[in-house]
Formats: C-alpha cells, sequence, structure tokens
C-alpha cells in the first residue's frame, strides 16, 4: 500500500479519520468539516495523482473494494466516513455491499464510529409524503431495498459494538460536487445558466440538501457523539423545495437573467433506458420527482437546537459558481457573508 503523508509530529496528536469516498461530493465536504475541527484525515483513494482534496489530508492508494485495504487504511483511526459510490448509478449490485462489508470490517478492527449518508430511497409509497427515522422500509426499488440492507448491516454491527451515525438527507448540491441531479439535469456544467431542466412534475415538492449544511450537521452531531446511541439515525430537512419551482427560481436570481425552464422529458429517458446504463439507473428514480416526499428533520432540532441551513439563494450561487455557470464578471451572491451554519462563508 502506497502512502502520501504530509502530517507532522504535532498532527499525530490529532484524532484520526478515514474518510473512503473523499474525491466525492458528501466525502470532500465532510473532509474540510473535519479539518475545520481538527481532525487528522486519512483518504483512501485509487489514484493518488489524481486526488483533489483539501490541504492536510494523508493520501492512500487502495480500494473500497479490497478487504484488506480498508483495514490498512483505517488503522488507528477512531471515525470512519463511508461516502462511497459507485460513479454514474453502476453496478451497485455487486460494489455496494461489499464495499460497506470491508468499512464495516475495519470499523470493528480499530475501534472506529462509522457515519453513513443516507436518503430518501429506503422508503415506499406506504410511508409517503413525509418521512421520519422510524417510517416503515418498504422500497419498490432495487436500490432502495439495496439501502435497506446496506442500514441492516450497519444495525447489526452496532449490536456488536461499532457506533454508526446515519445522516439522511434529500439530493446533494453544492461547490465542486458534478455527481447529482442538479449538476448533470438541471445545469450543464461550463456553460453559463440560460435554461434549466426540471425533472419534477408540475406542482410536486422536492428536498434538496446543500452539501456544507449536511457536512456541518455531521460535525455538530460528532460533537456530541458520547450522547449518541449506538446506532444514531436523523433526518435533514434541508432545502424543500414546495412546489419544484423554488430552485428554479433561485438558479433564476444567481443567473441576474431569465432563465427558460424546460421539463424534462421522462417518456426519452424510458426509451433509451436499454441502451444507456445512467438512464436506465435515473428512470428508477422518477417516482422521488412525481409526487411531494419529505423528510422530518424534527428529531434533528430536538436533539441540536436548529440545523444548520444555509440561505438558498447563496447556496445556489456557490454551486453554480463552482460548475462553472455564471458569468465571470458575476460574483456569486453572498460571497462576503457568513450564512447560519457555524460561521461557514
Amino acid at each position: 500500500m502506497i502512502y502520501e503523508n504530509h502530517a507532522n509530529t504535532a498532527e499525530n496528536d490529532k484524532p484520526l479519520a478515514l474518510i473512503v469516498g473523499a474525491n466525492g461530493g458528501v466525502g470532500s465536504h465532510v473532509a474540510k468539516m473535519l479539518l475545520q475541527r481538527g481532525w487528522r484525515l486519512r483518504a483512501l483513494t485509487r489514484h493518488l495523482a489524481s486526488a483533489a482534496m483539501a490541504d492536510g489530508m494523508e493520501r492512500v492508494k487502495g480500494d473500497a473494494m479490497n478487504r484488506q485495504d480498508v483495514a490498512e487504511a483505517a488503522k488507528g483511526a477512531s471515525l470512519i466516513v463511508h461516502a462511497v459510490n459507485p460513479p454514474g448509478y453502476r453496478d451497485w449490485d455487486g460494489q455496494v455491499l461489499p464495499m460497506l462489508d470491508n468499512t464495516i470490517a475495519a470499523a470493528e478492527g480499530c475501534g472506529a464510529r462509522v457515519v453513513f449518508p443516507g436518503s430518501v430511497y429506503n422508503f415506499g409509497a406506504d410511508a409517503f409524503p413525509l418521512l421520519t427515522e422510524d417510517s416503515p422500509q418498504k422500497p419498490f426499488t432495487r436500490k432502495g431495498a439495496l439501502r435497506v440492507e446496506m442500514e441492516r448491516r450497519l444495525k447489526m454491527a452496532s449490536m456488536r459494538g461499532v457506533p454508526v451515525l446515519i445522516v439522511r438527507a434529500g439530493d446533494f448540491f453544492g461547490p465542486d460536487a458534478k455527481n447529482n441531479w442538479f449538476s448533470q439535469m438541471l445545469v450543464r456544467p461550463g456553460k453559463p445558466v440560460r435554461s434549466v431542466q426540471n425533472p419534477a412534475a408540475p406542482h410536486a415538492g422536492h428536498q434538496w440538501a446543500y452539501l456544507p449544511d449536511v457536512a456541518e450537521t455531521i460535525g455538530r452531531l460528532l460533537d456530541r457523539s458520547g450522547e449518541l446511541p449506538a446506532f444514531a439515525v436523523y433526518h435533514m430537512e434541508g432545502f424543500w423545495d414546495f412546489d419544484g419551482l423554488q430552485l428554479v427560481g433561485a438558479i433564476e436570481r444567481a443567473a441576474g437573467r431569465p432563465v427558460k425552464m424546460r421539463r424534462l422529458f421522462w417518456p426519452g429517458i424510458r426509451l433509451a433506458a436499454p441502451f444507456v446504463p445512467l438512464f436506465r439507473e435515473v428512470l428508477e428514480m422518477q417516482y422521488l420527482w412525481q409526487m411531494p416526499i419529505r423528510m422530518s428533520n424534527r428529531k434533528l432540532v430536538d436533539f441540536l437546537g436548529a440545523e444548520p441551513k444555509t440561505p438558498v439563494d447563496i447556496a445556489v450561487s456557490a454551486t453554480l459558481a463552482s460548475l462553472g455557470c455564471l458569468e465571470q464578471t458575476r460574483e456569486p451572491a453572498g460571497l462576503h457573508r457568513s450564512a447560519d451554519t457555524g460561521g461557514r462563508v
């Protein structure tokens, strides 16, 4: 195993967190949050040279599908953030469970807590429209069934002594995150916004989660880790787009000009699905855009007092700027203002 280590002796006195999936949206933002909180970080990555991560990261070359690689990388860690997914929804069946099993085995070996970003996939129509942490989990999609099984395995691990923290949230968006609905469907990265492709059916609400807020929520929960149960699950509210048009409006305000909205042509996605693997996987998630599905954050607010929430105009503007979707002469909204997220900008 190859290490690229920039840590000094003083750094070694800090608690160590292993990030599995540090190049992804959740992993990279959680990494930044942990660095701000004084953690020492190690990232498992398949390509050291191409890894684009925050300063202060120790990089370990390895594969999340290889149990020995994960176990070696986790040595000395008191926290493992499992934020890895197959790119483009590909081969979920063959990869997500083995990768999680490797993380669980590594956590058992080193005594680490596992942090797992959850989603709404776990739930089915019997639990809609308002979801709590204890809503029945009867999904009707393949990815939903896999999510339920992943959380079942995490719960079993917690009963064997591995502390687990699951934070479920809506569709992710945020700076430097490109593998999500916002950047792959709504806008075109690298091009100024002229139009928005909206997957939502008319009047169908949708739940979004700004990645810096997700990371900060995880951080505030970890700040009180001594008060968490062995298997802790919390829902975020994030940004609730109550009619499927509010996020489009925020994009238009960030662009500073009228933006044409067109509905995603789902029949075309269905026709192409047999030939385009990504479309096949996207089609399975169509139901999330056809009806209002919302997670309640009451349990989270009862525990933390408040959920970190960046104003949507600031969040959308920062995201578009990072994707190269704003005119160069236009400054992202709120660039010099702090959001209500513990002073983050």
